[in-house]
């Protein structure tokens, strides 16, 4: 079988279980396969591939088409134009998110040698798009996962920028003492609890505690806007990821505290509220 007849098998597969963009995933999911680059299927697409390859590339596919998402088969994402490993350990890195980035790295520009720390880091995403985009910075990133701090870690080394970050296992902010920062960021777990069943497959897939924000989904957006105001600098910010639908209630909780001022949200690219930011006055 050919490198050609390999993905044409695997589009009908996907195709056959509805799976969104088939031929696009069957060639990342032999890319992996292979270990090769998406140019060497294009270049080399009748050359042929061993049973045991063709083997494991159906066995991929088949994964894939049971609900394990894509990048946790081929082991990589693409978020802020950088490339990052992930495993079953962390959350997946979204284009929405690359929205709380932008705002964090537009605040920062008007920041002399910035402190920025960043709450439930996962795969390191965005501490390490951080440290790459903003010049002098220095980055506290957190997360209470020992295993997801081991892959943040390795995509701060891959992209170059280990001495800008301290990692902490730390559940929120317990182990960040005597430590003030200009802007503290967070993609908290934000899905209510009894709609993670409703999700797609394969971000059921993913780890739970990474998606699972309390009843309400707000039991992250309490905890950290309380705790932030001690951790906070004078007329430091607060930047928070949130759920599509929960723009208002989050900017209640802000309000609630008494302290935050010049409380914002942007869009993403849907034009679905995604970012909401709060000043301390």
């Amino acid at each position: 079988m050919t490198i050609k007849e390999a993905i044409n098998q695997a589009v009908i597969m996907l195709k056959n279980e509805n799976i969104d963009a088939p031929k696009n995933k069957a060639r990342m999911l032999l890319e992996a396969t292979l270990k090769k680059s998406k140019e060497y299927l294009i270049i080399y697409d009748n050359k042929e591939i061993t049973p045991q390859e063709r083997e494991a590339y159906i066995k991929n596919v088949k994964k894939h088409i049971l609900g394990e998402p894509i990048q946790y088969i081929t082991g990589k994402q693409e978020f802020m134009k950088l490339n990052f490993f992930v495993t079953k350990d962390v959350l997946i890195p979204r284009q929405d998110t690359e929205i709380l980035v932008e705002e964090v790295i537009n605040l920062a520009k008007n920041i002399e040698n910035p402190m920025i720390l960043d709450l439930c880091t996962g795969s390191g995403a965005i501490a390490v798009s951080l440290a790459k985009y903003i010049n002098n910075v220095k980055i506290y990133a957190t997360d209470n996962s020992s295993k997801a701090l081991e892959i943040a870690k390795k995509n701060a080394e891959f992209n170059g920028v280990k001495n800008n970050i301290d990692f902490i296992e730390s559940d929120l902010f317990n182990k960040i003492k005597n430590l003030k920062f200009d802007i503290i960021v967070s993609n908290p777990p934000y899905i209510e609890t009894d709609e993670i069943v409703k999700l797609p497959k394969d971000v059921q897939n993913e780890p739970r505690g990474a998606l699972d924000g309390g009843k309400d989904g707000l039991l992250f957006y309490r905890k950290i806007s309380e705790q932030a105001l001690e951790y906070l600098n004078t007329q430091g910010y607060l930047c928070f990821e949130i759920g599509y639908n929960q723009k208002q209630k989050v900017k209640q909780i802000l309000e609630n505290q008494k302290r935050y001022i010049n409380i914002y949200s942007k869009k993403d690219l849907c034009e679905n509220d995604r970012v909401v930011v709060a000043q301390v006055g």
